[in-house]
């Protein structure tokens, strides 16, 4: 799942100020979980932009707005998008690069795209994926350091580490502890004992 916030109301109505015949797009998927571009979302974004002294002049709600197969499967959901001078997305930045790619006016995001993360038992976890395309998640217990430790360490924690919680947010358990309770459950503790390189497509990464 992708995890998105919303840019400052104020952000969107400068990014928008020359724009007068705006439709909105949300996102039934993501943006809806992250209540960043759900329906309510949506038309609470209508109803500001029209208080702002801005025309909307519809919206929809796509399932998957990352994956719209065409412009025109929009104009069947609402045909007022043809009255658009520019359309406001309320989804990741995949799906408003998307809706860049369908349409022939301005496409602007309403969305930041902060991580790829998941939900388990209602909860909602930030940044489980680093998206890096080297995937070793098997070496670590099924749990990303690249991801989830901040300092991107490969190759166990750092000295700051203190009584299992992370240096740089104290409030967060340290990854690598989590990693270790995992490959001690699953009995691979032998794992800990492989030394990785840096990875060369992830910025910053340290070991």
């Amino acid at each position: 799942m992708i995890i998105s916030s919303p840019k400052s109301f104020v952000e969107i109505l400068e990014t928008l100020k020359d724009e007068d015949n705006i439709f909105v797009i949300g996102c039934d998927v993501c943006a809806a979980k992250m209540h960043t571009g759900g329906e309510s979302e949506v038309q609470d974004m209508c109803a500001r932009l029209e208080e702002s002294g801005k025309n909307v002049v519809g919206w929809v709600l796509p399932t998957g707005t990352c994956s719209i197969r065409s412009y025109e499967s929009l104009v069947k959901k609402n045909e007022n998008i043809k009255k658009a001078d520019s359309i406001l997305v309320m989804a990741c930045g995949s799906g408003t690069s998307i809706i860049a790619k369908l349409a022939d006016v301005p496409v602007y995001p309403a969305n930041n795209t902060d991580s790829l993360g998941g939900i388990y038992q209602g909860n909602v976890f930030h940044t489980q994926c680093a998206m890096c395309g080297n995937c070793t998640i098997a070496d670590f217990g099924g749990i990303c350091p690249t991801a989830q430790c901040p300092k991107g360490l490969l190759n166990g924690p750092c000295g700051g580490s203190m009584g299992g919680k992370c240096e740089v947010n104290p409030d967060k358990d340290c990854v690598w502890e989590l990693i270790y309770q995992r490959l001690e459950k699953i009995g691979r503790l032998d794992l800990l004992e492989k030394v990785f390189d840096p990875k060369e497509n992830v910025e910053d990464n340290c070991i």
